[in-house]
């Protein structure tokens, strides 16, 4: 399977700008391989429905895109977040309200960068549109160079902006390039070239940063593929089963069509209506149920012969299903999540594991997520004179979702050794008692505590 995904990457039209052109235009060195990129490259097409498997009758079913979704959905629904300082809350508030569409996104591909452009004005940079250069001991992003390509007529534009944070200075440059190829870096230009381009500054720093004046969010998966600190798509460890399930479920399709219910009619029983391409014709008849063939039957034979085979639906959903449960334990989902709920048979030991294991994954993302916002935060107050306004973020995420069973039970303990909650209601709650009955047993255990 490799082999037919570094065929079809080479055959992307929109590829990833090579690291190694950056490298050359900027005599550094950069921490992302070409092998990371041609997996980037593949997490995209995948996410975009045009996988290397999905040709002919296969169609993607795009559970790469409900997995993202899912993450982020569960992520996002229940976080607070907020700045102590109004005017810069309200434009934190307007810069993270696309934040859930770029947030899969960014799931998908590993990585997101969340930079800043002035106001409350944000764009959110993908794996695939930005140069990994330096990480610090904590891996966050310090040094980078985004790329943007533009083509007029027969030429190639290129800009590569820098943003690296050294020694607490940050130092933003800008260069421009036109070739006749969007791979090749080809020479070096004015910025004035461009018109969109001839107002950025060539070289500009800023003294007495402490973070990079973006915020960044990486998966937090182990990078098994080049082993650098870059991200990690949430579905890379489910590829095989993604291709398992589009292949399946063209299987199922075709079930359904290649079993159709139709009459095969002998041509001596048709009337001899002949349609465009000279072939006889059943007039006000369904063409799907009949069909003239050339049936020999001798002269006392059937004209009609009834196909109508038996369906195999049944076994190829179940197949399906279980590919479907392959792929939500590899991504560390829950069971029932992308397969049939009606057809989830797990034991409640197996169920509460699943969900422990997705739960697991959620809190990661939104520490991640967290960091990420805290850093964007304070690339927008930089940029909008905030830096020194003393102001606090919080940022806070509910458990009524998330929370595994045994958490929510140990916080409800809590509840009623406060007084916060009745032991009946903690009954209701976990024994799925009616209130009576819960009540009933309150006594019942109060009366064996003073026997």
């Amino acid at each position: 399977m490799l082999d037919g995904i570094k065929a079809f990457v080479k055959g992307v039209i929109n590829r990833m700008f090579p690291a190694k052109n950056v490298e050359q235009a900027l005599k550094i060195e950069t921490c992302i391989s070409s092998m990371m990129q041609t997996r980037i490259e593949l997490w995209q097409r995948m996410y975009s429905g045009m996988a290397p498997w999905c040709k002919g009758y296969v169609k993607s079913l795009r559970k790469e895109q409900g997995i993202c979704t899912e993450f982020a959905n569960i992520c996002l629904d229940e976080m607070e977040s907020n700045i102590s300082v109004e005017e810069l809350d309200q434009i934190y508030k307007m810069a993270t309200r696309d934040l859930n569409e770029n947030l899969q996104s960014g799931l998908a591909l590993g990585a997101l960068i969340i930079k800043p452009l002035g106001g409350d004005k944000v764009e959110y940079v993908t794996a695939d549109r930005f140069v990994p250069i330096a990480y610090d001991e904590r891996g966050r992003l310090i040094d980078v160079v985004f790329v943007e390509n533009q083509k007029r007529g027969e030429d190639y534009y290129h800009r590569l902006e820098r943003h690296s944070l050294r020694d607490n200075i940050l130092t933003i440059t800008n260069n421009a390039y036109i070739s006749k190829s969007e791979d090749d870096i080809g020479r070096e230009i004015p910025l004035s070239s461009i018109d969109e381009w001839k107002n950025l500054p060539a070289t500009i720093s800023y003294a007495g940063l402490e973070k990079p004046d973006f915020g960044y969010y990486r998966n937090p998966i182990k990078n098994e593929i080049d082993r650098s600190p870059c991200g990690v798509s949430i579905f890379e460890s489910g590829i095989d089963q993604l291709e398992s399930v589009d292949v399946q479920n063209a299987r199922l399709k075709w079930e359904f069509e290649s079993g159709e219910r139709a009459i095969n009619v002998s041509t001596t029983a048709l009337q001899p209506i002949v349609g465009e391409e000279g072939r006889l014709e059943t007039p006000k008849l369904d063409k799907r149920l009949y069909r003239g063939l050339n049936l020999d039957a001798g002269d006392d034979g059937d004209l009609y012969k009834e196909w109508s085979p038996e369906f195999r639906d049944i076994s190829i959903i179940n197949g399906l299903n279980q590919f479907l449960r392959q792929l939500e334990f590899n991504v560390s989902l829950s069971y029932g999540d992308l397969s049939d709920v009606t057809d989830v048979d797990k034991t409640a030991t197996e169920a509460k594991i699943a969900k422990k294991r997705k739960y697991n994954m959620v809190s990661a993302i939104q520490e991640n997520l967290k960091d990420c916002l805290e850093d964007l935060v304070y690339a927008l107050a930089f940029y909008n004179a905030k830096l020194h306004s003393g102001y606090e973020f919080n940022c806070t995420f509910k458990d009524s979702i998330l929370v595994d069973d045994e958490t929510e039970r140990q916080n409800d303990r809590a509840d009623v050794s406060l007084g916060a909650m009745q032991l009946w209601e903690y009954r209701m709650k976990h024994y799925a008692e009616d209130e009576e009955t819960a009540k009933k047993m309150v006594v019942q255990q109060a009366d064996v505590i003073e026997d």
